[in-house]
């Protein structure tokens, strides 16, 4: 049996005015360019058994945003299971950064499928803060729980 895919990333969140807001990413590449619902993940990306989730959560913070991933407290958000199969494990550091200092890393993919030709298209075609509410109407459907979790922790 084929062991399930993981994934590991970090959730961004800081305290406004409301209550709190989350850092997340709109996904990239022509298949989710004009979704909204579903389409917004925690900043994440794959990697192998022998990687510790951590390293990979800080190195897919680096890969997908193009900034270093930020010092601070770490709180554990756990695992979920996406429809997909894939296992994502996350944590939440609190941190302020301005979404216009992100520089998405990029994916090359053969778009228009079946056209012989590759294109790239950045990992996240853009990031921006969320209050709860909002963030759970856009998430990734599996990725909401992180939500829940942070909330109670931290909220």
């Amino acid at each position: 049996m084929k062991a399930a895919r993981r994934s590991a990333g970090l959730l961004l969140f800081h305290h406004a005015g409301d209550g709190l807001e989350v850092l997340l990413g709109h996904m990239g590449g022509p298949f989710w360019e004009r979704r909204d619902a579903g389409a917004w993940t925690v900043p994440k990306g794959e990697y192998e058994p022998d990687e510790p989730a951590w390293d990979a959560a800080r190195r897919e913070f680096r890969e997908e945003l193009g900034l270093e991933p930020p010092d601070g407290e770490a709180v554990p958000l756990g695992e979920v299971r996406q429809a997909n199969g894939k296992i994502v494990t996350a944590w939440a550091i609190e941190a302020d950064i301005d979404p216009a200092r992100v520089v998405p890393g990029t994916f090359e993919m053969e778009w228009p499928r079946n056209s012989g030709r590759v294109q790239a298209f950045p990992e996240l075609s853009r990031v921006e803060w969320f209050g709860l509410d909002r963030a759970r109407a856009v998430i990734v459907k599996a990725q909401a729980e992180f939500l829940n979790r942070l909330e109670v922790r931290v909220g």
